[in-house]
């Protein structure tokens, strides 16, 4: 019996090869009046459900064939969790052993993914300097070396990972054109797909092709100060104790034209409209990469044409962007619209424009004393220089005056940290807010697009629900 052709039949040997040759779509309703073309290449099409299975399969093919990955050995890495998704399914066609370390931010999707594969999953906190002994990379690079056989990955500065991209993303994309593509989108993560695809359309084009990086607003990679967004597996987040912060080897900084730098909220709205317009359920970082996409696209003509890549797909944070509960709690925008009062409405007259008082965790029990005064608590948050917005994800905790009575001035306050105050989200229902709340007392944080922009007592809030039925 004759082998059945993988070209003609569209079969595969195994879920390695089924990798790439995604779609590209076309947007027709969330572009408005943009008159150029603008197509969106579906990553999350790929077996593993992200563009990261390319990197993935090319890190591994690179290792096999360099001999630092053998038989029965252990596939080790540190991720936002997508590469992790792509190596574990690999893997374990493989017969390699999968430990993946993840931030504890990660949606509980990917992290069920991970396991389902029979990845181990080790998750770390996500507020760590480089070099701590609990940041990501650290952890990951000891368990290589405690476990023999041990391989990492390494995607930031692995060449592979751009490599792959550049045999693979960006050949696609120039034959699904036709060559008639001008510009290419894509988020700045690791660097990987930008640098790969990009050094190859520029190739391919004689450099007429124009690089664009997608870049959570806070990003220092488009020159944000590194605060924490929500948007997941895009950007580049720097800790404040960080001594040398170092860019990954796979991001070659040559290649990209120009960085559109999107707010969290920006890129949320994006992937409500393109799953209610457009019929696509798309991921976090899809929603920072297409915004930028639509930005570019409005300066340019109708013989223009720009392809992003929407690197992975929203099923994987079904709890997260396209929850109410989450977006509520945040003061994102929802995904249905409420009738009940928000938060916002029933602290009509508190002033939401500006950050509340908070005490900085590098400052001392003095410091700390003065700074909270008479008020019931303050929030710790991540100390920054300047006076940049409070992200709610670098509160650290809190601190009062009562826990500090027998504490000494010069004691570090971070000794002295108690749990983190309570938020209420200004785009979600009172009546929710103080459903989650039940019976606490004492000040709450209030929170907008992510930021705290008030401190108010619990019985403000419940106050307001009284007035409003009298």
């Amino acid at each position: 019996m004759t082998a059945v052709s993988a070209h003609t039949a569209g079969t595969y040997d195994s879920v390695a090869d089924a990798i790439g040759h995604t779609p590209l779509v076309r947007l027709n309703r969330v572009t408005d009046d943009i008159r150029a073309t603008v197509y969106v290449k579906l990553e999350y099409l790929n077996p593993g459900g992200s563009v990261k299975d390319r990197a993935a399969l090319g890190m591994l093919l690179a290792a096999e064939q360099s001999g630092e990955l053998g038989p029965g050995g252990t596939v080790v890495e540190a991720t936002s969790g997508n590469t992790g998704l792509g190596l574990a399914a690999i893997a374990a066609t493989r017969g390699y052993r999968t430990i993946v370390v993840v931030p504890d931010r990660v949606s509980a999707e990917k992290k069920a993914v991970l396991r389902a594969h029979g990845a181990e999953v080790w998750v770390t906190p996500g507020l760590r300097p480089v070099g701590h002994p609990e940041h990501l990379r650290s952890v990951a690079l000891r368990l290589v070396e405690e476990i023999p056989g041990a391989w990492f990955a390494g995607q930031y500065d692995n060449p592979a990972n751009p490599a792959a991209h550049r045999a693979t993303t960006g050949p696609e994309v120039w034959a699904q054109t036709g060559g008639r593509i001008t510009h290419f989108v894509a988020g700045v993560g690791t660097g990987g797909t930008i640098t790969g695809a990009g050094e190859f359309l520029k190739e391919a084009s004689g450099g007429s092709v124009r690089v664009i990086g997608a870049d959570p607003e806070t990003s220092v990679y488009g020159g944000g100060d590194g605060r924490i967004w929500y948007v997941e597996a895009v950007g580049h987040f720097v800790h404040p104790e960080t001594v040398e912060d170092e860019w990954p080897k796979s991001y070659h900084t040559e290649v990209v034209d120009g960085i559109e730098r999107i707010p969290d909220v920006e890129a949320i709205r994006v992937l409500h409209r393109l799953a209610r317009e457009e019929g696509l359920l798309l991921g976090g970082s899809s929603g920072t990469a297409i915004a930028a996409a639509l930005r570019t696209a409005r300066t340019l003509g109708p013989d223009d044409v720009v392809v992003v890549i929407a690197p992975d797909s929203g099923r994987a944070y079904l709890s997260k962007y396209y929850s109410d509960e989450w977006l509520g709690e945040l003061g994102f925008p929802l995904t249905t619209v409420i009738t009940d009062r928000t938060v916002a409405e029933a602290l009509d007259g508190v002033d939401l424009g500006q950050q509340p008082a908070v005490v900085p965790s590098g400052a001392s029990v003095g410091t700390a004393r003065a700074l909270v005064g008479t008020a019931v608590a303050l929030p710790i948050v991540l100390e920054r220089k300047g006076s940049g917005p409070v992200v709610v994800a670098e509160i650290l905790g809190s601190v009062s005056a009562a826990a500090l009575v027998d504490a000494d001035d010069s004691d570090p306050v971070s000794a002295h940290l108690g749990a983190p105050l309570p938020t209420a989200g200004t785009t979600e229902s009172v009546a929710g807010a103080l459903a989650r709340l039940g019976t606490q007392t004492g000040p709450v944080v209030i929170v907008h697009e992510g930021r705290a922009v008030a401190l108010v007592d619990a019985a403000r809030l419940a106050d307001s629900v009284v007035v409003e039925q009298e």
